[in-house]
């Protein structure tokens, strides 16, 4: 059985009609940027995503990078950032010339910890930025408790994570200015390049709107210095269509995740996802981690599984930051689930013989009954 890492079929064949109706609609109305396919996005986002404002911008590092902008935050200050991240998260710190301070993650989610945060706080900390890596939720209670102790702002990257909750608060309306990435591989991913920036403040998302549109309220009127991140109104038109099965996809990938953990329970060698209390977890992927981790892969690759790393190379040790002078073993939980993760595949309409021939495979490398 050939089974890719990731399969649009089962989730867009069905939606097939109603997405080519959502760019008909466009391509006959001759409005492509800035329309009403991007408003009724905001606001039908916004709704789901329980903020007041939701701005529709190019990417979800663009809206990350606008999002600290928004803030006023630059040169000289620190953003604390996890040590266990995708390179976007720390690219938008530096996009805005600020450095960004790494905190370690807990081992067993993945996700910022806590109780480590306090100890990178210095004079220059302005922000904190957790990740809701790989769809689960951070402990976003106690990051803000710790945030308004110290007075920072807070900016969710929410890129992994559309829908989860952290003690029944969505994420993506924890911090005071968020982002998100509607990249075709994501929960909710547009047919191209897309993000968002969510926020409950009316002043700081009319800074955003105005940073994504070339610095303008009125056209050729140009209140700041911006940038050109806009969303256009295909993507905006297909996320319309595609955010109505948002959450049956979900409940699709918790079902999924579901049957992973029955079938590989009685792998001792692989650590299978934990989920923290509290907290609720999307599977935008479903990660194991294992010492053999490479030999796993490639036996999988021979059995025509398709397996990907998320993420190989953590940050710090990344050659486009060698100038924050970090070296191997400074970052050690970090570097840990970089060299030992693996993520299997996972998507809306997988089925369970599918899960089940997988962990058959991965028992027969582990030769496990």
């Amino acid at each position: 059985m050939k089974i890719p890492f990731l399969n649009f079929a089962a989730t867009h064949q069905p939606l097939k009609m109603e997405m080519m109706n959502a760019f008909e609609k466009v391509y006959d109305g001759n409005w492509f940027v800035l329309g009403e396919q991007v408003k009724a996005f905001e606001s039908n986002y916004a709704s789901f995503n329980k903020v007041d404002y939701t701005i529709a911008v190019s990417n979800g590092l663009d809206a990350l990078h606008i999002a600290l902008k928004t803030l006023n935050i630059g040169p000289g200050d620190e953003v604390i950032v996890p040590s266990n991240t995708f390179i976007a998260t720390v690219l938008a710190v530096s996009y805005v010339g600020a450095t960004p301070v790494f905190v370690e993650p807990n081992i067993q989610t993945y996700n910022i910890d806590p109780s480590k945060i306090e100890a990178a706080i210095t004079p220059k900390t302005k922000a904190i930025m957790p990740v809701h890596l790989y769809g689960q939720a951070c402990e976003m209670t106690e990051i803000m408790q710790i945030a308004e102790k110290y007075n920072l702002k807070v900016i969710e990257d929410n890129a992994q994570a559309q829908g989860a909750t952290y003690q029944n608060k969505i994420t993506g309306s924890f911090g005071h200015i968020n982002g998100t990435s509607f990249y075709p591989g994501k929960n909710l991913g547009a047919l191209g390049d897309a993000g968002g920036i969510t926020t409950n403040d009316l002043q700081l998302a009319e800074k955003a709107k105005v940073l994504s549109n070339y610095g303008t309220r009125v056209k050729y009127v140009n209140d700041e210095i911006g940038f050109n991140m806009r969303m256009d109104e295909c993507q905006a038109a297909f996320l319309n269509v595609k955010l109505n099965y948002l959450s049956t996809w979900i409940k699709q990938r918790q079902q999924i995740a579901d049957w992973y953990n029955l079938h590989l329970s009685n792998i001792n060698a692989l650590v299978l996802p934990y989920v923290a209390p509290n907290a609720s977890h999307t599977y935008h992927l479903y990660v194991v981690r294992t010492e053999k981790r490479d030999a796993l892969m490639n036996f999988l690759t021979e059995h025509e599984i398709g397996t990907l790393i998320h993420y190989p190379i953590p940050p710090h040790l990344q050659k486009s930051y060698s100038n924050l002078g970090c070296s191997k073993g400074d970052f050690p939980i970090a570097e840990e689930i970089a060299e030992t993760c693996l993520s299997l595949p996972i998507w809306p309409g997988m089925k369970e013989d599918q899960v089940s021939y997988i962990a058959n495979i991965i028992k027969q490398f582990f030769q496990v009954q």
